[in-house]
């Protein structure tokens, strides 16, 4: 495998690779500029390299983790190393599987990935499409990111989208935390402890979703009683535009990133 892009995303990708334990380190190369900024992967058994062909030379997957106005350059650089049966994954920005095909030029089977910020401790909603792929290769592309969190395969005109709800939700999750954590010290809490109870508290909420299969008015019903904290609580966010800001700012940021493609 090769990771051409050794920045916070082809890093991170490596790192849950390496905290899988599925995958031999040896059998990975990671390319940057600047090597040194890849000492502990190297450490771990990777193979580091500022050259892109080299690691692409004998790699049956090969991840495009590169930024956006690099894109069609590197695959230049790299096609005439690429094998066909080689499976290619861009998880760049805006690059559509068409502009992949006519650069490479090859009956390679493309996919596009969109993981966030947290595949680095195997936790990432990773939303996945794809372009000439067989059975075979979707399911290698689906057990890949399987070790790295959650996989759903949509269509590619939903990836912007996907960018937007997965990768940048990341940083509204964090927001919406940081939030908590503020109001958990006006309230009286040290802001170490505030940060576990908030944090923590997310995090049990995400997985009473994610393993009861339920819909979150289901949970909310479940710890609102009249006349409660709880409910209180919950009006006097609606009335000061909770969830209406959290949309606009979804919708904002969507309309932000289909401009400037």
């Amino acid at each position: 495998m090769a990771i051409i892009g050794g920045g916070n995303l082809g890093s991170a990708i490596a790192e849950g690779l390496h905290v899988s334990n599925q995958m031999s380190m040896d059998n990975i190369w990671i390319t940057r500029r600047n090597t040194s900024q890849l000492k502990r992967l190297s450490e771990i058994g990777m193979h580091v390299t500022k050259d892109n062909m080299e690691a692409c030379e004998k790699a049956d997957i090969i991840i495009l983790a590169i930024k956006p106005y690099q894109a069609k350059d590197i695959m230049h650089e790299i096609k005439s190393k690429i094998d066909p049966s080689a499976i290619v994954i861009s998880v760049v920005t805006g690059l559509e599987l068409s502009e992949i095909k006519n650069v490479l030029g090859k009956d390679t089977g493309l996919f596009r990935a969109m993981p966030n910020t947290a595949i680095a401790i195997r936790e990432s909603m990773t939303c996945i499409c794809h372009y000439g792929a067989n059975e075979q290769q979707i399911e290698d592309v689906d057990k890949l990111f399987g070790l790295l969190g959650k996989n759903a395969f949509i269509q590619e005109a939903l990836m912007e989208a996907a960018t937007v709800l997965g990768a940048c939700g990341t940083a509204y999750a964090m927001r919406y935390i940081r939030a908590n954590i503020q109001g958990g010290i006006e309230i009286g809490f040290d802001a170490k402890t505030a940060n576990l109870i908030a944090a923590q508290t997310v995090l049990g909420a995400s997985q009473l979703l994610l393993i009861n299969g339920t819909h979150p008015e289901e949970e909310i019903d479940k710890v609102t009683t009249p006349k409660g904290c709880t409910i209180a609580g919950l009006n006097e966010m609606e009335h000061r535009g909770f969830s209406s800001s959290l949309i606009k700012g979804i919708a904002t940021s969507y309309r932000k990133i289909a401009k400037d493609l």
